[in-house]
């Protein structure tokens, strides 16, 4: 399996240590990894076989290699693949969930944990939770809207929904950040949004690039139907 990793990581790093965040940073990590991992085991048991796996600023990226034979089981307007991938997608935001649960479980079986680790843990898979399913792509609740759109409506209309809903909700998110970094003078808030947009515009160049695609398709198949009525005068 192929390790990638971005390295703009460090710049965020060295941030959280000059602003003596670097221990919360390293639980929304940990958390992250562990949403990750929620991932793999979902692909793996659908099976999936992991290709890689990226260190991005705010947690982790797993790619799989793709079955072919999904492709032909149609469900819908989508296939099975699409299915396996809303999934996969769902697997990460409800591990988090299970941590909260198992944390909550410990701390009432032992009294071990100290409050401030176990508000911090609780609090660190919250927004995890809460960051991951904002319906933006490619955040899982991103993919799960792609999925869901292209199974009942369709790939391109898919593409086309949620170029539109990624960028009207990253305008929304800027503006509530906008607010709370004002009130809680909180530079990860920035980061966060940053980071947001960045992503956005890079899926909307991607969205872009696949429209143009479509087009052609359209214009080929459009030459194709005029050429056809012309030998039938």
């Amino acid at each position: 399996m192929q390790i990638k990793i971005d390295f703009k990581i460090f710049i965020i790093i060295l941030i959280f240590l000059i602003t003596r965040n670097i221990g919360i940073y390293a639980i929304l990590m940990f958390f992250a990894l562990i949403h990750e991992l929620g991932h793999l085991l979902c692909g793996v048991s659908l099976g999936f076989k992991p290709a890689s796996i990226s260190i991005i600023p705010f947690g982790f990226k797993l790619g799989f290699k793709v079955k072919c034979d999904d492709y032909n089981i149609k469900v819908k307007k989508g296939s099975k693949l699409t299915v396996k991938k809303i999934l996969i997608a769902l697997a990460g935001p409800v591990t988090n969930v299970f941590c909260i649960l198992i944390l909550i479980l410990i701390q009432n079986i032992t009294n071990q944990i100290n409050v401030e680790q176990f508000q911090n843990a609780i609090y660190a898979n919250i927004l995890i939770i809460l960051f991951n399913l904002i319906p933006i792509y490619p955040l899982d609740g991103g993919r799960i809207m792609q999925g869901l759109i292209h199974i009942f409506i369709g790939l391109r209309e898919s593409y086309s929904y949620v170029k539109t809903v990624s960028n009207i909700n990253v305008i929304l998110l800027t503006a509530i950040a906008s607010i709370l970094i004002l009130y809680y003078k909180n530079i990860a808030i920035l980061l966060v949004i940053i980071y947001l947009w960045l992503m956005v515009y890079k899926c909307n160049k991607e969205y872009s690039m696949k429209e143009r695609v479509y087009r052609q398709i359209d214009s080929v198949e459009k030459k194709g139907d005029n050429n056809k009525k012309v030998l039938k005068v």
